[in-house]
């Protein structure tokens, strides 16, 4: 994979310059809060949450554990149903089999359900280069793409915009809109929707993701609270689906505890306002081609590695990131990855591949560990466990090679190596510290210091160290 997202630098980098927006830092406060608020107060109504939480993980696993049966078992009831399923070993394979599809109903445009899998394998992009326009219908992407951005969110795509900044992007990019737009959200909504109508009503091809792929049934489950995925799933003459090979779940039975748990973790609600389901096709009624498309892209990868292939569980609801007091302050966009905070730093560097560019193997460091995204995971995502085995495999893979790390660790056996080079670094540190130091403090520091200190501050050093301070008592 190659173009929008590996253009990001390693997260670092890419968080310092995002700690210093101050703007994005409010937009985000506010808004995963509120959403921390919404959930909490939905999951304190089930006394059997934590029942619940145990049923999914199960859930997930069994279908994880036999996933080569249950793919089978949904192709044969997908195509049973009047469908049509492919397989999709990479990016490359999928994005080549929807333009396909397309170019066979000649069309030149679709519209989109929001889906992560499809932002994984940069699908717009690829489509963009064969000629074909592809119209996001959720209102945070079509925010994101009108603003020539990239989502920061994995349920509220454009998190770090407020409502100023959307009224300014829908002047510039959107036909149609007059100076009389306000900021109101109501107003904001209101001219998306004139707008979003002419796609619907026009588009042969609509391109959608799913939350859930039913093996025994062969139904596709897609949940959303604006009621552009119902228009997208109905009115055009074909559906596309394209799905990662770990949204499946076994029964229709099964289907019901995640409908307990999905809305409950993403948006805070009981249920979401739409949960569309479709099987197949229907003479006469919806879309009359029905392609499924099951996307791999590193995911039997990740389902070797025992302790890693946890992250397949997820069902995309977002509520680590809205706990994740790394996430909160620097935002999606500084994750580099199109699946950003906790749960996309244990499945970005294992779909990629944790030595695949120089953003993946940085992600797995980007936590504090402190374990929040674990406590509210509705699958029980043991996420700082998957986050320590890959910082492991990351610093494996970088054994033997030159790095400034190295260096300053060989250094380090060098000065400890001997009480007295130990006595004399500490007094010229003493020394250093003071002179530099400010009301007690050390701040930016110049060289190859200047990225530690340029988001922390240091205590002044002391005038006597502990060795010393013993020796004289």
């Amino acid at each position: 994979m190659t173009g929008t997202w590996l253009g990001m630098p390693p997260f670092p980098v890419a968080a310092r310059k995002a700690l210093g927006d101050t703007r994005l830092r409010a937009n985000l406060g506010k808004a995963t809060g509120a959403i921390r608020g919404k959930r909490a107060a939905v999951v304190a109504e089930r006394a059997d949450w934590e029942s619940l939480r145990t049923a999914g993980k199960e859930i997930k696993d069994r279908a994880l554990h036999n996933l080569d049966t249950y793919l089978e078992e949904l192709e044969r009831n997908v195509t049973a149903a009047g469908g049509v399923v492919h397989w999709a070993r990479d990016a490359a394979e999928a994005n080549r089999i929807v333009i396909d599809l397309v170019r066979a109903a000649e069309a030149d445009e679709v519209v989109k359900v929001k889906s992560m899998a499809t932002q994984e394998i940069e699908f717009n992009e690829a489509l963009a280069e064969a000629g074909i326009a592809a119209y996001e219908t959720d209102l945070a992407e079509l925010i994101v793409q009108l603003g020539h951005d990239r989502p920061s969110h994995i349920l509220v795509p454009a998190i770090h915009r407020n409502r100023s900044e959307i009224r300014d992007i829908f002047l510039r990019e959107m036909p149609g809109v007059t100076e009389a737009l306000t900021d109101d959200p109501a107003e904001l909504a209101a001219a998306a929707r004139v707008h979003l109508r002419r796609k619907f009503l026009t588009a042969k091809v609509a391109v959608s993701g799913a939350n859930f792929a039913v093996a025994d049934s062969g139904t596709l489950v897609v949940v959303e609270s604006e009621g552009n995925g119902r228009m997208c799933l109905t009115l055009p003459e074909v559906l596309i689906s394209v799905v990662g090979i770990e949204k499946l779940v076994p029964t229709w039975q099964d289907l019901e505890v995640m409908l307990q748990l999905l809305p409950r973790s993403s948006t805070g609600e009981r249920m979401n306002p739409y949960t569309s389901t479709w099987t197949g096709v229907t003479p006469g009624d919806g879309p009359q081609e029905f392609h499924l498309i099951l996307l791999d892209n590193g995911r039997t990868d990740a389902l070797a590695d025992d302790i890693g292939r946890q992250a397949l569980r997820c069902i995309r609801c977002s509520a680590c990131l809205n706990v994740c007091p790394v996430y909160e302050r620097t935002g999606g966009h500084a994750y580099g990855s199109v699946y950003p905070g906790p749960i996309g730093a244990i499945l970005t560097p294992q779909l990629r591949g944790v030595t695949a560019d120089e953003v993946s193997p940085t992600l797995p460091f980007a936590s504090t560990l402190c374990g929040a995204c674990y406590e509210v995971c509705p699958v029980l995502i043991d996420i700082p466990q998957a986050l320590v085995h890959l910082r492991a495999k990351a610093v494996d893979a970088k054994r033997g090679k030159p790095s400034a790390e190295r260096a300053a660790m060989r250094v380090a056996q060098w000065v400890f190596g001997s009480s007295r080079r130990l006595r004399l670094v500490q007094r010229l540190v003493s020394i250093g510290g003071r002179t530099l130091s400010r009301r007690g403090r050390i701040g930016r520091l110049p060289g190859p210091f200047k990225a530690w200190s340029g988001a922390r501050d240091t205590a002044t050093p002391p005038r006597q160290t502990f060795r010393s301070w013993w020796e004289s008592r």
